[in-house]
């Protein structure tokens, strides 16, 4: 983990993928705040806490992270966060108005996994919001995956039923990154047909040369013009936003 950290706080300011990621959340986020500003944001394992720098914008917000290394980048940039447990969160009851989660419930083990929502269940106000980010379609699993301990990759279904169960109502849910899905899809598939994917990679962590990289965000950008209007049929990502019931 201490090494994807490290790898991602080189690479999120300008990766296509990070800033597809904050594009895509900024979207469900504004399309279910409508303009309203929120007295308490928490990021439930915000890693570096570089998703907190534009969170702020939408309310107060504080970062949980247990790792050393994040914790480290997090402070550097003098992000607010606190050292703790995505399953244990130190706050009170109903006390947040919204849990993101980016990319984290997919490390986590099903009891654990379960435990975590059920904790920004615990600390969101009634009518309060999650924001999720997982991974998608188990067939793109890869080398990444060896690197971020990745447990599962999720289907809409299956996400949705995560959320349901732990005593959320889905309000919006799509896929992201539909794009790129061509590309992951052949990489991943030779990874695993010349045994790769069980060893560690950051080759999707670095940036790509610069022309690759500013033609994925230009088509990412179109992509997010179309979530305004409409669900991704399919991608390498899901994206979800739910509320306390």
């Amino acid at each position: 983990m201490n090494r994807m950290l490290e790898a991602t706080a080189r690479a999120e300011d300008t990766h296509y993928w990070f800033r597809g990621l904050r594009r895509h959340a900024r979207i469900l986020l504004e399309e279910a705040l409508a303009g309203r500003r929120l007295d308490r944001i928490v990021d439930c394992g915000t890693g570096t806490g570089r998703n907190l720098d534009w969170l702020r914008e939408y309310g107060p917000v504080v970062g949980v992270e247990y790792s050393p290394v994040g914790l480290r980048e997090a402070r550097r940039h003098d992000r607010r966060v606190a050292q703790a447990t995505v399953t244990a969160l130190p706050f009170t009851d109903a006390s947040v108005d919204l849990a993101t989660s980016f990319d984290v419930l997919y490390c986590l083990d099903d009891d654990t996994e379960r435990r975590a929502l059920s904790e920004m269940r615990r600390v969101l106000k009634p009518g309060g919001l999650v924001l999720a980010n997982v991974a998608a379609l188990d067939i793109l699993h890869g080398a990444h995956s060896t690197l971020t301990m990745e447990v599962r990759r999720y289907t809409p279904s299956r996400l949705r039923s995560r959320l349901t169960d732990a005593g959320f109502r889905v309000d919006r849910m799509t896929f992201t990154y539909m794009t790129p899905l061509p590309f992951a899809l052949a990489i991943r598939g030779f990874q695993r047909l010349t045994g790769r994917s069980s060893t560690a990679s950051e080759a999707d962590l670095r940036v790509p040369p610069a022309p690759l990289n500013m033609a994925f965000d230009a088509v990412l950008k179109a992509e997010a013009g179309l979530l305004r209007v409409m669900n991704l049929p399919i991608g390498t990502s899901l994206i979800a936003i739910a509320r306390k019931v």
